[in-house]
């Protein structure tokens, strides 16, 4: 058996929050994203991504560039793209249920957009409450505000909001 050397574990990618230790985590897309973004970087962390046994790797970015990238690496992935303009109550009805499900199903998922930014967190935050993880709106903001180690924004507590009008999980 071959040791494999500390690159072989790929590097985790940049600003990396775990929502619920070994089995949902956060973090903006592997590589970077605009100017900033490095497809060397982008292989080590996909491949970090894949030793810490994530499946699926969920995209909420609306583009579908790149994912062929885990592919490549033995990563799955599913998109699930939202858009500035996509209804949050259709889309976060569609999605929560399917994180649920998969979480309930002991997957390891990681969830990532282009930045770790309010859209990202204001999912987490809805996924919180909608799954009944927290009693209300704010404990909900504040929990994801001190796991995404930054402020929760209009859209990321609008998304909180709108998870509060959807029927619960089961």
């Amino acid at each position: 058996m071959a040791v494999k050397g500390k690159w072989a574990q790929g590097i985790e990618p940049r600003n990396f929050r775990w929502v619920m230790k070994d089995v949902l985590g956060a973090c903006e897309r592997p590589g970077g994203y605009g100017a900033n973004h490095r497809r060397v970087r982008r292989q080590e962390e996909i491949i970090w991504v894949r030793e810490q046994g994530f499946a699926p790797v969920i995209s909420i970015i609306p583009s579908p560039a790149n994912l062929h990238n885990y592919d490549e690496l033995g990563v799955s992935w599913l998109h699930r793209p939202f858009g500035n303009h996509d209804d949050q109550a259709a889309y976060l009805s569609a999605f929560l249920p399917e994180l649920k499900g998969l979480i309930t199903a002991k997957h390891k998922v990681l969830i990532h957009s282009e930045e770790l930014g309010d859209r990202i967190s204001g999912i987490v935050g809805a996924y919180l409450v909608w799954s009944r993880l927290m009693p209300s709106g704010p404990k909900a903001i504040s929990l994801t505000e001190q796991l995404m180690q930054r402020q929760l924004g209009p859209l990321g507590r609008e998304l909180v909001s709108v998870a509060l009008s959807l029927p619960p999980a089961d």
